[in-house]
């Protein structure tokens, strides 16, 4: 199958570019042997199976041969050689086009951290953290990542980026060592006896330690988190249940939730007044795309983490930041904007056909991952405000107004059918979107015949 859809091939490229001929040769070795029937069958029968590290062939040339037990990773090793390559190559573009959009460099990105693309990678995130700092880190004869260095100015090229890193519960869990690691290079960047203006690091933790009249050191944080044993930010369920009445309410949300700090002999420690302190200096807020299968509207993940931050940093600062996500998943991956990845997941699965008649075809379920999809994309709306009219106009005529594509929803699952209407009704009643006149009362006169086929 690889063969025929030249995907074996071109994965060969993309190590030949990053690894030596005998380690290509022993990754084409490892993809011809078949053993997932013979450990299955061993498995069945109570018999060891011979572990091995998962992850992509590309990044880990060791996950080949299949068939074997796979473990996530070895976090004494993250983030690789490999992750953190990528890493600075994305922290470059990641500069850059915030460079292009706003006309000068950011002086803080607001970065979330998730476990799950911090194992896919092998620490590309962290990696990244330390890229846009301006360190690097430091391994020894072992592999064994246990430090950092500063990379000097000259050397680095441009300023220090200062970032505030919101960490999932999952990634404090999974990756608790890396906390303190994250913490020793914000605390070595913000000593650095350099210009302010080259180390917006040391500019933001002066100014906070002398606005918060607090030590140098404790202004010098910047990874946040839940509380100990808390996952989540709520964001998503605010905007899945309706219960907000302003946007505000979703940014006090995200605060409330995430205003641990992390680091050196601390574990969870409330400290919303420098989490808002430290908000307010974002510029910008980013996030990896780390699945080709779970997109901005597949999954409300995203929403409540890239799309609470932004909220929160714009209810402090008064002003939206730009707000960006790496688009890595592909040989040929990008930083698009948010509202760019909205619209371009929109064309490719909401509003295309072969997607929505294919969720239709599952009946029920496919018909609520058709209305999921449409309460993610307006959750963008409710964060960020990147969802354009036109994705409502196509939501709608698709969906709404095509009288058989509705008798079709509401006969797989009236629920969802009432619910997608019901978000096309609110978008509008939150000013996110203004149809014309006929069609706003078409959609209140199908949603109430809806919502009484629902309640049966």
């Amino acid at each position: 199958m690889l063969d025929e859809t030249g995907g074996l091939d071109e994965a060969l490229d993309m190590a030949a570019q990053h690894h030596s001929p005998e380690v290509v040769q022993g990754i084409q070795r490892g993809l011809a042997e078949s053993r997932e029937i013979e450990a299955i069958v061993r498995a069945l029968d109570g018999r060891y199976i011979v572990p091995s590290s998962g992850g992509d062939l590309i990044r880990n040339p060791k996950s080949v041969p299949t068939g074997r037990n796979l473990h996530g990773l070895n976090p004494a090793l993250v983030p690789s050689a490999y992750a953190f390559d990528q890493a600075r190559k994305t922290a470059e573009l990641l500069i850059a086009r915030a460079v292009e959009d706003t006309g000068r460099f950011p002086e803080s990105i607001g970065l979330v951290l998730w476990g799950t693309d911090n194992l896919k990678t092998d620490g590309e995130a962290i990696g990244q953290v330390f890229a846009l700092l301006g360190v690097e880190p430091l391994v020894d004869d072992l592999g064994r990542v246990h430090d950092v260095r500063l990379v000097p100015l000259e050397e680095l090229g441009r300023p220090r980026i200062d970032v505030v890193a919101t960490a999932s519960g999952i990634f404090r869990d999974i990756f608790a060592n890396h906390l303190e690691l994250l913490d020793r290079a914000f605390r070595l960047v913000a000593e650095a006896d350099e210009p302010l203006d080259r180390n917006f690091v040391r500019k933001h933790t002066l100014a906070m330690a002398a606005e918060l009249e607090i030590g140098f050191e404790e202004a010098a944080h910047r990874v946040f988190s839940n509380a100990a044993g808390v996952y989540g930010t709520n964001v998503n369920f605010a905007i899945e249940n309706r219960a907000w009445t302003t946007e505000d309410d979703l940014a006090r949300i995200f605060q409330s939730r995430k205003s641990f700090v992390y680091g050196r002999g601390i574990a969870g420690r409330e400290a919303e007044q420098l989490f808002e302190r430290a908000l307010a200096t974002v510029d910008v807020t980013f996030q990896n795309v780390d699945s080709l299968e779970m997109g901005l509207t597949d999954v409300d993940h995203y929403t409540e983490y890239l799309g609470g931050m932004t909220k929160a940093v714009e209810h402090i600062r008064g002003g939206q930041p730009a707000a960006y996500v790496g688009d890595f998943l592909m040989p040929n991956g990008k930083v698009r904007s948010v509202a760019e990845m909205v619209a371009l997941e929109t064309r490719t699965k909401t509003l295309n056909p072969r997607w929505f008649e294919g969720m239709l075809a599952h009946g029920y379920e496919g018909a609520r991952e058709i209305e999921s999809h449409v309460t993610n994309t307006f959750g963008w709306s409710a964060t960020c405000r990147a969802v354009p009219a036109w994705v409502y106009d196509g939501v709608a005529e698709t969906y709404a107004l095509d009288a058989e594509i509705l008798a079709r929803l509401r006969e797989a699952n009236p629920h969802a059918a009432a619910g997608l209407v019901g978000r096309l009704l609110e978008a509008n009643t939150r000013g996110y979107w203004a149809p014309a006149a006929p069609v706003l009362e078409q959609l209140k006169a199908y949603y109430l015949d809806l919502e009484a086929a629902a309640e049966g």
